[in-house]
């Protein structure tokens, strides 16, 4: 087969912000108790052209241009702009007409025209309060993000150590967006961790590689993905994000229709079209079969590059006994494959999972005893100095000390913390104050966790049990599995204490 002439680089538009579990904890809509929950907070100008000459359109890029509508939907509506939006609006940015951005994407023209893009339009329309088209929108954009920045420079610094603060980042404007999802790539507020990163590079870099990432929701797993596929596309590797949180229930519980959904996906991504009444062969080889065949010989064959493909929130599969113990095994078959062939050495997989799988896999078939296991740690004091620092915040050590106590270091409640420090400009004492109250920065994310376990007694139970505690707490594996992968308790051999004081203190109240 000819190489295909469509390359798969890396495009932030198809890493948005992957849909939420029940237990992820992140607010759909940035619905924190705010009288302006989409509010965005600027840093202090330090120094800077203020020349209306620097605001040139010329220096007005792409990704300047999706972040300032994004910015403007979610400050006008509480949401983001979905995936295919963005690719809407980035084929439109790179003058194509909905009939190319069809081809590329692999929708119909009437969806991408008439549903998508006039809705599109809308949105900005709104958000802008002027008239918004595929025709205009660039300049209309442009004009937005000149008054954002207000033709001025922010110079943040953050060293290339940890606490050593003597190399500049140097942005436009320095947005501080409600944190939720993912961080954006070009986002200064992610935070390496202990070499994490260095290693996941080293590690995909080899044939057949399989980096398996399991850390608690809400610890960073998708951001980590997201720089994996950046760093490989600067390598000319094609890339593919697979969200399994985004997946369809009813295509998740049958094998074959989950795996046709899995190559349908992978293709598209890669710009091949859908060749798979050419491939499956239901009358004889099985669901895995065909799978199998249709990577090897199409997908892989049509390639001449390495393929890193991410399977984000693959324990959504964990409750679908009869298709994750066989896609499972086909993902190990894979990786071995990878051994002995120079094919299959191409491909190379990300999984990342917050839970263990809870059924029985023959030792020779799970892939969770195969590749290399990335745990990703929760933020030191000095990274959370650093963040505090990248917020504009003038904290001292102490008072980084303060916010630690509450919430450790857990990189969702930190950032949550320094986000409100800001726009609102309190203090780390002000916050632990009222962290654990209905009057709380985190109220909404402390009830939506009521919630869910309210659903489960016996899973309340068991937590009011560990926050009632002064001593480490022996629970069912069961139990402990799923409060650790809610990220409520930290595991200590086989007993749990809870994940920080701020969940100690709210759920030996509310749980009775």
């Amino acid at each position: 087969m000819q190489t295909s002439p469509l390359r798969s680089r890396f495009d932030a538009s198809h890493l948005g912000d992957p849909l939420s579990s029940q237990l992820s904890g992140q607010p759909s809509s940035g619905g924190m108790p705010d009288s302006t929950p989409g509010s965005i907070a600027s840093s202090q100008v330090v120094e800077g052209p203020s020349t209306v000459e620097s605001c040139d359109l010329e220096i007005f890029s792409w990704t300047a241009a999706k972040k300032v509508a994004d910015d403007l939907v979610f400050a006008h509506t509480g949401k983001h702009l979905s995936d295919i939006e963005i690719k809407v609006l980035q084929g439109a940015w790179e003058g194509k007409t909905y009939e190319e951005m069809a081809r590329t994407y692999g929708y119909s023209v009437e969806y991408l025209n008439k549903d998508v893009g006039n809705k599109l339009w809308r949105k900005l329309s709104e958000s802008l309060a002027e008239p918004v088209t595929k025709r205009n929108f660039k300049e209309a954009l442009h004009r937005a993000w000149i008054g954002t920045q207000d033709c001025q420079q922010t110079v943040l610094s953050s060293g290339d150590h940890m606490g050593d603060h003597v190399n500049d980042r140097r942005l436009d404007v320095v947005i501080i967006p409600f944190p939720e999802g993912a961080i954006a790539l070009e986002s200064p507020l992610y935070i390496e961790r202990s070499q994490v990163e260095q290693r996941c590079h080293e590690a995909i870099a080899q044939p057949a590689a399989l980096l398996r990432i399991k850390a608690p929701k809400l610890m960073g797993k998708t951001s980590l993905i997201h720089r994996i596929l950046a760093q490989v596309a600067q390598q000319d590797y094609y890339t593919v994000y697979l969200d399994l949180g985004s997946c369809d229930r009813r295509v998740l519980t049958q094998l074959d229709m989950f795996l046709r959904w899995f190559c349908l996906m992978v293709g598209r991504q890669l710009n091949l079209e859908n060749r798979l009444p050419d491939y499956w062969d239901t009358e004889i080889l099985g669901s895995n079969d065909n799978c199998t065949v249709y990577f090897e010989e199409y997908l892989l064959s049509e390639t001449a590059t390495p393929i890193v493909l991410a399977l984000d929130n693959l324990d959504r599969l964990f409750v679908q006994t009869e298709v994750v113990e066989d896609f499972l095994g086909m993902l190990r078959s894979w990786h071995e494959k990878g051994r002995v062939s120079s094919l299959w050495q191409k491909l190379r997989l990300t999984i990342a999972h917050s839970t263990e799988v809870y059924i029985p896999l023959d030792i020779n078939q799970s892939p969770f005893n195969a590749g290399i296991p990335i745990e990703l740690p929760e933020f030191h004091l000095e990274q959370i100095q650093v963040l505090a620092d990248l917020h504009g915040l003038d904290w001292t050590a102490a008072e980084c000390t303060i916010l630690m106590q509450m919430v450790g270091g857990h990189p969702y409640l930190v950032r949550l913390a320094l986000y409100y420090a800001k726009v609102r400009s309190l203090s780390a004492q002000q916050i632990v104050q009222s962290a654990s109250t209905e009057s709380g920065i985190y109220c909404d994310h402390l009830r939506r966790y009521l919630e869910i376990l309210q659903q489960a007694p016996d899973l309340a139970q068991a937590l009011m049990r560990v926050v009632n505690a002064t001593k480490p707490v022996e629970l069912d594996p069961m139990q402990i599995y799923k409060l650790h992968s809610m990220g409520l308790v930290h595991r200590k051999d086989n007993h749990v204490v809870p994940q920080c004081l701020l969940y100690q203190e709210y759920f030996s109240r509310v749980l009775m």
